[in-house]
């Protein structure tokens, strides 16, 4: 497993630099030059005439609300779970529902790596009531209790505790959180991506995906094991479908996509069935949610038998998050102070920290002041804290979640599985 996993590098960044230009061209295109017809984007057919801007009022309907999740980065996802685990205390003050969770007020869900855990922990029906799985904070514990368990870059013990982690250990973990669910079992739409080292690609786990075709609806244990899988030793997580038929031989999401927001605006873009009244990004409100910078250099100081490719590999999902950051940025324009926030911190490692002392550390973290794209004029030091953009923006949930019960028009309709005996699928509009 140990030369399937490291042969197919090249092409790996060959695949995983095609798929960035290739998201990155339709956000220009259809954003930053006002392309809003598809055709227009892949071929050269004749636009229709140029409608009214009175035809339909921007976000008439409400606004798509996505939730994103950056892999790991130096702080293996306890940044982003304290950001969750503070938007939900703050969802549920200015709900009045104090049992209000994070999947209450997001139509998708993006997570990559340590990032696809928390979506999938925050998404995932549990059989007694039909409510998430667990709570931004229950989430939280869970990602600092089987850190060392789940991530290879926590903690030392040098190559030799990355070679001989126990698969069979993560796997438990993972089935004891999420027992026979699969995809079909999410609450909304739920996007988590990893690299397949069989077709040398990468490869979305899509709830849309698997109510279509059992052909790919993958248990949630193995989806998270597959989106953490380490690319640089023997730990690709080999899987089928529930039906058998597709095989994945999959590795870090990091490797294809360590943020997965522009994937997930894209997705949503293009998915009328379940989003129809979703024309660009003045329908969407978007938190994008990072997990600190990976300190490559220092982390290998500090652990020398870190593999070069390791550090390559840190190193690279960095610059893709920030390429990802500049570009959706750029994308929303004028709106991104509305419909935009990014979540993001700088200076801290945490591998050899207790949970507490992690915790503590990402609180401050989310009180730095951050840079922020601004369209046409590079960057900026914001006046807002992470805190204060994170206390916004749930107003903002708030908001949307409260308007669309006296909403006519759907802003979901979301696809809903047959039981498994059958490959049917149909539509309901969803309450959210």
């Amino acid at each position: 497993m140990t030369a399937l996993a490291a042969s197919p590098m090249t092409d790996t960044n060959l695949e995983v630099d095609k798929l960035t230009y290739e998201i990155f061209s339709i956000l220009e295109t259809k954003f930053l030059f006002g392309y809003d017809n598809p055709a227009k984007l892949f071929n050269n057919s004749p636009a229709p005439p140029v409608k009214s801007p009175h035809h339909r009022r921007a976000g008439a309907a409400g606004k798509v609300r996505v939730l994103s999740i950056d892999g790991g980065g130096s702080t293996d996802g306890i940044l982003a779970g304290v950001s969750l685990s503070h938007l939900e205390a703050r969802l549920r003050l200015k709900s009045g529902d104090p049992d209000a969770r994070v999947a209450d007020f997001f139509d998708v869900a993006a997570g990559s790596g340590a990032g696809g855990i928390l979506a999938s922990l925050l998404f995932t029906r549990g059989k007694k009531d039909g409510r998430p799985i667990m709570t931004a904070d229950e989430a939280l514990q869970f990602l600092i209790k089987n850190r060392r368990k789940l991530m290879t870059s926590c903690g030392s013990g040098g190559i030799l505790r990355r070679i001989f982690r126990p698969a069979a250990s993560s796997e438990r973990v993972f089935r004891r959180a999420f027992g026979e669910a699969t995809l079909k079992d999410t609450l909304k739409a739920v996007l988590i991506p990893c690299y397949d080292l069989a077709t040398r690609a990468p490869f979305v786990f899509s709830r849309a995906d698997a109510v279509e075709t059992d052909g790919y609806d993958f248990a949630m244990r193995e989806v998270c094991a597959a989106t953490v899988a380490d690319p640089t030793v023997a730990g690709a997580a080999e899987m089928r479908s529930v039906d058998r038929r597709t095989r994945i031989v999959a590795v870090d999401g990091g490797v294809a996509m360590n943020n997965p927001t522009a994937a997930a605006i894209t997705h949503v873009l293009n998915n009328k069935q379940e989003f129809p009244f979703c024309d660009g990004v003045e329908d969407l409100l978007v938190v994008s949610l990072g997990n600190g910078e990976s300190a490559s250099v220092a982390a290998r100081r500090a652990d020398p038998t870190m593999s070069p490719a390791s550090a390559f590999l840190k190193i690279a999902g960095d610059g893709a998050s920030d390429m990802v950051d500049q570009a959706v940025s750029m994308a929303f324009g004028e709106t991104m102070q509305s419909n935009y926030v990014r979540i993001q911190a700088s200076g801290f490692m945490m591998n050899n920290m207790n949970g507490r002392d992690n915790v503590e550390m990402a609180e401050e973290m989310l009180k730095q002041r951050n840079v922020e794209s601004v369209l046409f004029r590079g960057k900026k030091i914001v006046e807002k804290t992470n805190f204060d953009k994170l206390e916004i923006f749930a107003g903002e949930l708030v908001k949307e979640q409260e308007r669309r019960k006296s909403s006519i028009l759907p802003v979901v309709v979301l696809k809903q599985a047959s039981p498994r005996t059958s490959s049917a699928t149909h539509s309901t509009i969803s309450s959210c």
